[in-house]
């Protein structure tokens, strides 16, 4: 049975990105491969109807996908222990695609986003949900973090943000490792 969900307006990109990540999937000679999304995009009742218009949107999400599972890759094989912070996650499963090579991995995201994240992906083990603000100075609190190697992952805020939130999460995590 299939599981209804209503989003509208900046979090309905969370659920159009999935869905290019797995129509993307399914094709022959596929860039990437996400089964997971696969398995979410067959489990939720929404209309994909206008995430299949947005060609630009597809190749964009695609295109950021193979550059970013890369580098991360790369990163998390060249430094062991990582402990990753996916902050604006959405419904991001790059946590899966990269199994094994983390420490711990914490996806990041506002409190009704992390709902939906949680009614479809069970994170347990290395893997966790925080269901908090990239400004909550406060979600730091929920990363355990002892001065391993962070590496932060900012895949769709606007750029008009990112510096500034990436100061402030180093900041927090400095201030938090020196409790």
């Amino acid at each position: 049975m299939k599981e209804k969900v209503n989003v509208t307006g900046v979090p309905e990109t969370m659920v159009q990105t999935l869905y290019a990540r797995a129509k993307e999937t399914k094709k022959q000679n596929a860039k990437i491969k996400d089964e997971i999304a696969v398995e979410l995009v067959e489990k939720l009742d929404y209309n994909f109807s206008k995430a299949d218009k947005d060609k630009a949107m597809n190749y964009g999400v695609i295109a950021r996908t193979i550059v970013l599972d890369r580098m991360v890759k790369q990163y998390l094989e060249k430094h062991a222990n990582t402990v990753v912070i996916n902050i604006a996650c959405g419904l991001d499963t790059r946590c899966y695609r990269m199994e094994r090579k983390y420490l711990h991995w914490y996806n990041v995201d506002l409190p009704e986003t992390m709902k939906i994240r949680s009614q479809f992906l069970t994170e347990t083990g290395p893997v966790y949900q925080i269901a908090k603000s990239a400004m909550d100075e406060f979600y730091v609190d929920d990363i355990d973090y002892h001065g391993e190697n962070v590496l932060v992952i900012i895949e769709v805020l606007q750029c008009i943000c990112v510096k500034r939130i990436l100061e402030k999460c180093f900041l927090l995590l400095r201030n938090h490792s020196r409790r």
